[in-house]
């Protein structure tokens, strides 16, 4: 019974490349009414966060959304990949300043 550890090193050639994972996202562009928001909620450190997205848009636009909402709410706020987080727990009135923008939301 032979028992082998380790990676098998034989062949001329290696692939040590590391997968980007922000390149792995898809980067489709969609209008915002053809957009099927959700929401999530979490606490981190004890403290409410609520999560909007999945935005498929340019930097651009999700900075500049980002900036609207985080104005409107009077809050802080970041973007990680599709979506944004918002600080507390601020659903009803993200929800309303969207739909007013023309944004649409998946209904459960």
């Amino acid at each position: 019974m032979i028992f082998e550890m380790g990676a098998k090193l034989s062949g001329d050639t290696f692939d040590t490349k590391k997968e980007d994972k922000k390149k792995s996202i898809s980067n489709e562009i969609m209008a915002k009414n053809q957009h099927q928001l959700v929401f999530t909620f979490e606490k981190r450190n004890g403290k409410p966060v609520t999560l909007v997205g999945r935005f498929y848009l340019e930097e651009k636009e999700k900075k500049e959304l980002l900036k609207l909402l985080k104005k409107k709410l009077a809050c802080g706020g970041a973007i990680a990949n599709e979506w944004l987080e918002l600080q507390g727990d601020v659903k009803e009135k993200i929800k309303t300043i969207l739909e007013k923008d023309g944004w649409k939301f998946r209904t459960k």
